[in-house]
């Protein structure tokens, strides 16, 4: 056959795009995590980028203006915790220990005249070598994770400022070379996007919620016990649970359960009375657990969605997929919605995809999430995207 016939070149430029989507699989399969936790990022920045472009008509500035609001926080909250975890470091160890360690670098002159005068006790101390490398080999290895961590942070935030930046060119592309607006690819593309950026600033709002509202309780709790049940460190506690509230059932009780029994073990040493640690028990449960996963949650997270379905989509996720899972689990939640209540009767009927009277998800013809009002989730958190302005352009 000959190479240059039409058959023949749409074979070879069939089997380069085969090859070309499957190096992408393995990429988008091999970075799975960092990749959704992008596009969370993504959809929970995406309020904030459409407030900021009101008011800077410029998207880049706005992306970036979003981005810096969000990452700011961060480094301050990792330096934050930083300062604290050294401080009690230091405290633990006590203030010699510095002055201990380097008085056995090799380097220190004190260590020189010591080996100089007792040669066979340095010779001992060689034979503990092993041990300190094992400890040093450990070292390395938590560093190399964080580096990792650290890594997959970046690129996360990144995938997530272009994504800001440039997510009309990304839709407009789709729209002209994947599925046009009339198709029902389009409208079932739409009905996601508008699902997921209601979940995800649900739970994004929900951390916040949680976290100022334990600002409040720890440090409240502080400035009306007596110091010997009083909790360490308020304010990182505080950061702490709001970002447990990530995990869902479990949620604040990572950090206020531990706190508490600390609170009580010292009210036992200390003869303080056990009232006011029991009183902070209390409080965190109702406020910082019970209070955010059955009202603010659902209520935050739309109508479109059953909250007991997004409940089980993050305790099934994180339990499936690990810690990408809380992200994960979530958008395949939506897309089997979306699926199931309006592509599976299209496919089984032969007619454009519509909402067909399911009562669950946006609906994909008019991108409106206040329609399934019969699923008892609460009311809708994010405004609902009208025909005129679809939510795939903002994506």
């Amino acid at each position: 056959m000959d190479l240059r016939t039409p058959e023949r070149s749409r074979r070879l430029w069939l089997a380069a795009a085969v090859v070309a989507v499957g190096v992408v699989g393995l990429f988008v399969y091999s970075f799975v995590g960092t990749l959704v936790f992008g596009l969370f990022v993504y959809y929970g920045a995406r309020p904030i980028r459409r407030a900021v472009e009101r008011r800077v008509d410029d998207r880049s500035v706005a992306a970036t203006l979003t981005m810096l609001a969000l990452v700011l926080p961060l480094l301050v909250l990792v330096g934050y915790a930083g300062v604290v975890a050294f401080r009690e470091f230091a405290t633990v160890v006590g203030p010699d220990a510095v002055q201990a360690v380097l008085s056995r670098l090799p380097g220190d002159p004190r260590s020189v005249s010591a080996v100089l005068r007792d040669p066979r006790a340095f010779l001992r101390r060689l034979d503990r070598l092993g041990a300190l490398r094992e400890q040093a080999l450990a070292v390395v290895r938590t560093a190399g994770a964080a580096a990792g961590a650290v890594l997959h942070l970046t690129l996360s935030l990144s995938l997530a400022f272009f994504l800001l930046r440039d997510d009309e060119r990304v839709a407009a592309w789709a729209r002209g070379n994947v599925a046009g607006e009339e198709s029902s690819a389009y409208a079932l593309a739409r009905a996601v996007d508008a699902d997921l950026e209601r979940v995800y600033i649900g739970n994004v709002a929900t951390v916040f919620g949680v976290t100022v509202a334990a600002l409040v309780v720890y440090n409240g709790y502080n400035a009306l016990v007596a110091p010997a049940v009083a909790l360490p460190v308020p304010t990182l506690l505080a950061l702490l649970t709001g970002l447990a509230t990530f995990v869902p059932i479990v949620v604040g009780k990572l950090v206020y359960v531990p706190a508490g029994a600390y609170l009580l073990r010292e009210a036992a040493v200390s003869d303080a009375g056990f009232a006011a640690p029991l009183a902070f028990l209390v409080v965190s449960f109702l406020l910082l657990d019970v209070l955010p996963q059955t009202v603010v949650r659902p209520l935050l997270s739309g109508r479109t969605l059953h909250d007991g379905l997004i409940l089980f989509a993050y305790v099934l996720g994180a339990a499936l997929f690990g810690w990408y899972g809380l992200f994960f689990g979530p958008l395949l939640a939506v897309v089997v919605v979306q699926v199931a209540a309006h592509a599976f009767p299209h496919v089984i009927t032969g007619e454009p995809v519509d909402a067909g009277g399911a009562d669950v998800g946006t609906d994909p013809t008019t991108g409106d999430g206040e329609r399934a009002a019969g699923d008892g989730s609460g009311a809708g958190g994010a405004d609902a995207e009208t025909p005129e302005r679809s939510p795939n352009a903002d994506s």
